[in-house]
């Protein structure tokens, strides 16, 4: 992923900044105290970084968005647990029910319809799985 400079909501400037300035206490409970964050100075929307580095773990994202890519990875962490893969198989399994390139499944790049098509495919292999 690019590092983002201006944001795609607003065209604010994006800036690299410390997870404790958006997180305040609470970043040392998450465990992001020596963590970055590119956050959008004019409406807010940012994406974390890989730990350790100032790599973005995918696109920038407002508020709705990110609750949606919780709520994708809950759904389908869950799934890929349950069934004992391992997370590399389960990207792969994605990848495959999605018909994107594994390079480009990732649900921290995923838009709202692709996160709801994570959830769908999860929950209708769920179904199957249980029939």
């Amino acid at each position: 992923m690019k590092k983002p400079e201006i944001c795609r909501y607003c065209g604010g400037v994006i800036r690299l900044v410390p997870a404790s300035s958006v997180y305040g206490a609470s970043v040392y409970r998450l465990g992001l105290e020596k963590e970055s964050i590119y956050q959008c100075q004019n409406c807010n929307a940012r994406v974390g970084c890989h730990k350790g580095t100032t790599k973005p773990l995918g696109n920038v994202a407002n508020e709705a968005l990110r609750l949606k890519r919780i709520e994708t990875h809950r759904v389908f962490d869950s799934f890929w647990k349950a069934r004992h893969m391992t997370r590399s198989n389960a990207y792969k399994w994605l990848s495959q029910q999605m018909r994107i390139p594994a390079k480009d499944t990732h649900i921290g790049g995923f838009e709202m319809d692709q996160c709801q098509e994570v959830i769908d495919l999860c929950t209708s292999a769920d179904r199957e799985g249980a029939a």
